[in-house]
């Protein structure tokens, strides 16, 4: 059993120059069916959450700008995105699956979001596709309410955490840690509490020598009794936005890195897809169930 936070107002319409970083969302659940990965009771549809929740992370006068839709126009920009209720509500409702994963994966081990990742959401603004950082909140919600004491984050997306960096830089309780592109957005990066840069090009051997070889000491070291795992797939050497050169067969490793050490440590993971921008859609779609196939031939 996996279980999946995914909502249809996931995949709601937008305009035509926004529609293909959304087609993911509408086919991902199509192909984890289609291919037995999951069936439709390990779907999970999120309501909307406790505002209280939302507000533990980001600033009072941020969300209600959020909600209210009266956002500066020069922060919505910055946003990439139309700001709409129905953006704001969608932003919502994947924090909100988010804290429900993170609750789950207490009990099953593993829980995943459709959608989420937004790491670039500071607590005071949004930036680059990102609104509400649902990691973030749903770390805070898990300390809050002393469902974990110590909490590791690991981005692995092609691009820096730095709203989570933001987020978290003064909470000892969370530990920060981002692999990505030295050169790719953002291009002035705050600093987490382990940052390694990698250069241009950087392909499968050495991507995974330093994930296989990083991650166990810094789970030695810091003992989270909860992880969050960013899975972008942007790493690939075909994404538009990304500056890496690993191949499908290299993510997928580094997905196996990844969970198997969480799930040999007994470790419970939520786990978040971030980002995916390959001109081809079946290669972002074929990343993404990877990481569900890996799941699945991991957790029982």
């Amino acid at each position: 059993m996996l279980p999946i936070a995914y909502h249809p107002i996931y995949k709601h319409p937008l305009p035509e120059g926004h529609r293909f970083p959304m087609l993911k969302y509408e086919l991902l659940p199509q192909q984890l069916l289609h291919e037995g990965i999951v069936t439709t009771q390990d779907f999970y549809t999120p309501a909307l959450p406790d505002m209280q929740h939302i507000m533990a992370v980001h600033h009072k006068n941020y969300v209600d700008d959020l909600l209210n839709l009266t956002l500066d126009p020069r922060a919505a920009r910055k946003t990439g995105f139309p700001l709409t209720a129905e953006l704001v509500e969608r932003e919502l409702r994947i924090a909100q699956g988010t804290i429900w994963g993170s609750e789950v994966a207490l009990q099953t081990g593993i829980a995943f979001n459709i959608a989420g990742g937004t790491h670039h959401a500071y607590s005071t603004h949004g930036e680059a596709f990102c609104l509400l950082n649902d990691q973030a909140i749903a770390a805070q919600y898990l300390l809050d309410n002393k469902l974990a004491k110590k909490i590791l984050i690991v981005d692995l997306d092609v691009h820096q955490g730095n709203g989570t960096a933001e987020i978290f830089a003064r909470n000892n309780a969370v530990f920060t840690f981002s692999i990505h592109g030295k050169t790719n957005y953002p291009f002035k990066k705050e600093v987490s509490d382990l940052d390694i840069a990698l250069p241009d090009n950087t392909g499968d051997d050495e991507y995974l020598s330093i994930l296989g070889d990083r991650l166990p000491k810094l789970i030695d070291t810091q003992k989270p009794d909860f992880v969050f795992y960013l899975s972008g797939v942007d790493i690939l050497d075909t994404d538009k936005l990304g500056k890496l050169g690993c191949s499908i067969n290299g993510c997928k490793e580094r997905d196996a890195i990844v969970l198997s050490l969480c799930h040999k440590l007994g470790i419970p993971v939520q786990c978040s897809m971030g980002g995916g921008y390959s001109p081809d859609i079946k290669t972002i779609i074929e990343a993404h169930t990877n990481t569900y196939r890996v799941a699945a031939g991991i957790y029982p």
